[in-house]
């Protein structure tokens, strides 16, 4: 390999191929289609899955069960660990704080509070669930631990 050939060949900004612009542009007259048949037409194109008018895999292979899994809650977690790293002590840990620091994702419908970690700073802590061992640990330190209701 030619390290001063590796950039040979490649366009960052390739010209669009401009079709049915004449004999001379390679493109021109059938357009790259060829000539006749289902593909030459306009409209012509096989939908997704398509094998051939053999018996397509999705047909072919068994469906079994049925998961209600879409229409689950999303639950973004955090642990006690990084509460403790992240807040000082009295103060209140709610969800909007918690995405407005950026511990949890901004799309969620529940927090949960998990328990790896260590917590040292007694907090409030506001979240609609909390592990059993979460919530061991921030009353050991002296915080509380409060339930959202939706």
């Amino acid at each position: 390999m030619i390290l001063n050939d590796v950039q040979t060949g490649i366009q960052p900004r390739k010209p669009r191929k401009r079709i049915g612009r004449g004999v001379g542009s390679g493109h021109g007259k059938t357009s790259g289609r060829g000539h006749k048949g289902f593909f030459s037409r306009s409209g012509s194109s096989t939908r997704r899955g398509f094998q051939g008018g053999q018996m397509p895999l999705f047909r072919r292979v068994a469906k079994r069960g049925f998961s209600n899994n879409q229409f689950a809650a999303e639950v973004a977690v955090v642990n006690v660990g990084l509460l403790g790293e992240n807040f000082e002590t009295g103060s209140e840990v709610t969800p909007e704080l918690l995405v407005a620091k950026g511990l949890v994702a901004t799309r969620f419908d529940e927090v949960k509070v998990l328990g790896d970690g260590e917590l040292s700073v007694s907090l409030k802590v506001v979240a609609h669930r909390f592990s059993a061992s979460a919530e061991a640990k921030i009353v050991a330190a002296g915080g509380t631990v409060e339930r959202v209701s939706e």
